[in-house]
């Protein structure tokens, strides 16, 4: 059944067109995610969906009583505190209960049973234990705390939440992972997979992709293409599309090239024939000067060298009145090591960053850099560029170009082309760039004082797709030292290789390997701990050769399982095994990495779950 109905919208802001004549349906039980580079019209079409903005051309057609739920990127409130937030958030619960006051005030019985039975169809009895749930799961204030107070994390928590318990036929989210920690992604993924049947979203974050929709959509060139599958198939469709694009522009140059030489030759006297070829020249010289986007440009990091010493740190601390952020936390930091910062908000990843980069001082303990160390910093904080300065202007401001290791240079125009500003837009006035453009220029502006070490608070954060994966590459070629704090698992997997996990009260625990090496051992350690003591010396052989009597307590339908549960994680084993030899295969593409990397994370997720049923089949045997 159709929802909704876009057909031939066209949204044009002055000279720039962001879309044209496009089309696409939202069905009853679709999850359909919008992929598209900052600044081509994600937003703005969200804004058309949702009745805020209208197209310049076209039309879209809602069915009947559809509501739609919306999370926008910057949401407002009329509220004055969280629960009234949230208690007024559901149109339909706020109106059923008014309908029984009402009736209660005139003490007329037919209207109270029949208000009674519309709260009973709506489940009103669990709406305040759902609001204060929502309060819990998304680290939201007490409810009676005012909007005015909250900070910009916090809004957009309270907006998530508030949209939530809306229960719309059609929820739109805008970043809706932006200022979540993962535990909270997590949640949310749950929650969609289980509580939503119709969503459209925008979103960087590539497992939370991977994890919730079934349909891509992609805006690429003012046209959209949609792909029927997750984002594995999307990277592996995608990739077919524009290698076929790459194809059909340089049979065009090849009849441009032939077509020109005609039109140089051709007789004065047009007869009609002549003149249809010329009118389909017009049409030739247009694709054959098409250009792709995606076209990778290589580039090599420009570090300047490092020397052995970079940066040790000794019993550093760190509170906040009684909130302890760190306490005699001591490390030695190390060329080419990749750091990824984890932990809930509000633990003090970033106050890490600010002690490190030295903007704040601590409150005991000392640090000592290295003398070759040049320090880019990648803060949260959006930096307000001149009104009338042009991209190109505002990094040259800072080099005109770098050295690399091997002597060679880089120009701004090259570095700000790798990060996907085209020549022709770095003429543009920094104002007229969209909100995650100007992050990403924020990101070339650090990265062109050509610092060895790189600290990065959220890189991900409103960038798209596309360029956190131009980022991720840049990265691995890094070298130097990069320490990043990031919420972003697709991210922290293909970048890092150790984790510091904030895990309260000061302390900051080292993790070998990636992100999801991290998780695992964290889950291991929940299950350890779930697990009663007459167990808790046990381990997993994952061996089928077990004597008949250790298995006794199990029926036959359990033996078989166990069996079964083993031979598998001795397989998942070895495919994992397998992948990450994959992972760091430097003869490893972009595109491949991307879905090893994906299917990396399913195998892990497997692992896990079959570890914990074993384990509970393994109980009964004791």
């Amino acid at each position: 059944m159709v929802l909704l109905q876009a057909e031939n919208i066209t949204k044009s802001f002055g000279d720039i067109v962001l879309f044209e004549n496009i089309s696409f349906s939202i069905h009853k039980g679709d999850k359909i995610a919008l992929i598209a580079k900052n600044g081509t019209g994600k937003t703005t079409l969200l804004n058309i969906l949702n009745g805020i903005d209208s197209p310049d051309n076209g039309s879209i057609t809602l069915r009947k009583d559809i509501q739609i739920g919306y999370l926008p990127q910057n949401p407002e409130f009329i509220e004055k505190t969280v629960f009234d937030t949230l208690h007024k958030a559901n149109k339909k619960i706020v109106e059923a209960q008014e309908k029984y006051q009402l009736a209660i005030q005139t003490n007329d019985e037919k209207k109270i049973n029949e208000a009674l039975a519309l709260m009973d169809s709506l489940n009103v009895w669990n709406y305040e234990s759902q609001i204060h749930e929502f309060i819990s799961k998304l680290e939201l204030p007490e409810a009676q705390t005012k909007i005015e107070t909250l900070s910009g994390g916090q809004k957009k928590r309270l907006a998530l939440a508030r949209t939530l318990l809306s229960k719309p036929d059609i929820l739109i989210l805008d970043e809706p992972t932006n200022h979540l920690d993962v535990d909270m992604i997590e949640w949310l993924e749950e929650y969609l997979d289980n509580q939503i049947e119709t969503l459209f979203l925008v979103t960087h974050d590539r497992y939370f992709l991977e994890q919730v929709c079934t349909q891509i959509i992609e805006l690429d060139q003012k046209q959209l293409y949609t792909y029927e599958g997750n984002y594995s198939y999307f990277l592996q469709r995608r990739n077919e599309r524009i290698q076929q694009a790459q194809s059909e522009i340089e049979k065009a140059k090849n009849l441009y090239r032939k077509e020109l030489d005609w039109i140089r030759r051709m007789p004065k006297a047009r007869t009609h024939k002549s003149k249809y070829r010329i009118n389909a020249f017009d049409e030739i010289s247009e694709k054959a000067h098409k250009q792709i986007i995606e076209q990778k440009i290589e580039i090599k990091t420009a570090t300047r060298r490092l020397g052995k010493k970079i940066l040790e740190i000794n019993y550093l601390s760190k509170s906040f009145g009684d909130k302890i952020i760190l306490k005699d936390f001591s490390y030695k930091f190390y060329q080419n090591e990749r750091i990824g910062i984890v932990g809930p908000n509000g633990c003090g990843k970033t106050t890490f960053l600010q002690l490190l980069a030295q903007q704040i001082k601590p409150d005991n303990g000392h640090f000592e850099y290295g003398e070759t160390v040049v320090l880019g910093y990648f803060t949260q904080e959006n930096i307000q560029y001149p009104a009338d300065k042009r991209v190109i202007d505002v990094v040259k401001d800072i080099a005109e170009y770098i050295t690399t290791t091997d002597g060679s240079h880089i120009s701004a125009s090259q570095l700000l082309t790798y990060f996907l500003f085209p020549p022709n837009m770095q003429y543009t006035l920094v104002e007229k760039l969209s909100g995650g453009e100007k992050r990403r220029l924020q990101l070339v502006t650090v990265l062109m004082k050509n610092p060895n070490v790189l600290f990065l608070d959220e890189p991900t954060n409103d960038l798209d797709i596309l360029t956190l994966n131009v980022l991720e590459e840049y990265l691995l070629q890094f070298n130097g030292c990069v320490v990043a704090v990031s919420h972003d698992r697709y991210f922290l997997d293909k970048v890092t290789e150790h984790i510091f996990a904030f895990e309260g009260n000061g302390i900051i625990k080292d993790y070998p390997g990636n992100y999801t090496q991290y998780l695992n051992e964290r889950r291991k350690k929940e299950i350890h701990l779930k697990t009663p003591a007459s167990n808790n010396k046990k381990e997993i052989t994952h061996t089928t050769n077990k004597p008949k009597s250790s298995i006794k307590k199990l029926s036959y339908k359990e033996q078989k399982e166990l069996e079964q549960i083993e031979s598998e994680i001795e397989y998942l084993q070895k495919e994992k095994q397998h992948v990450e030899s994959l992972l760091i295969d430097p003869q490893t593409n972009n595109q491949a990495r991307n879905e090893f990397a994906i299917k990396l994370y399913k195998i892990n997720e497997e692992i896990d779950f079959l570890e914990l049923r074993w384990l509970e089949l393994q109980e009964k045997i004791e």
